[in-house]
């Protein structure tokens, strides 16, 4: 199975995600994609979320931004709900500050891993529990 992970190395969920993910494909079959530096497209976006069933107003990172979301004028939400797509999707690739993440690709699926107990449901056997970095103890899966 490759799985693709939109990934923020400052981010201790992103983090924990990718640890959950390497433990059950290995490094072999992870692409990491660093969002950040190498931010998808807008229509790559657009299939993200779509196959996550998100919207992009779902998808788009609003903490500790508030200012440039206030800047690119995308609050309040547009009455249009494919033109606040639209803008959305366009911000979020010039801006990739705005892309929430970590986002998990697998053949099962996309996921939005916040909380990071999430990506189990993209991956074909994950582990019953994991230790994150901070030493909390996660459940994966009953």
């Amino acid at each position: 199975m490759t799985i693709t992970v939109y990934h923020n190395p400052a981010c201790g969920t992103s983090r924990n995600v990718l640890a959950i993910v390497r433990s059950c494909v290995g490094d072999g079959s992870v692409t990491v994609v660093p969002y950040l530096t190498q931010p998808p497209s807008a229509d790559r976006l657009r299939q993200l979320y779509d196959r996550a069933g998100l919207t992009p107003r779902e998808g788009m990172r609003t903490k500790g931004d508030d200012a440039l979301i206030e800047e690119l004028g995308l609050l309040p939400p547009d009455r249009d709900p494919a033109r606040d797509a639209n803008r959305i999707l366009a911000a979020m690739a010039a801006h990739p500050i705005l892309i929430s993440r970590p986002l998990v690709e697998t053949p099962m699926g996309v996921v939005l891993a916040r909380p990071c107990e999430r990506v189990a449901e993209v991956l074909d056997n994950p582990p019953k529990t994991w230790t994150k970095e901070n030493g909390d103890v996660i459940h994966l899966r009953s």
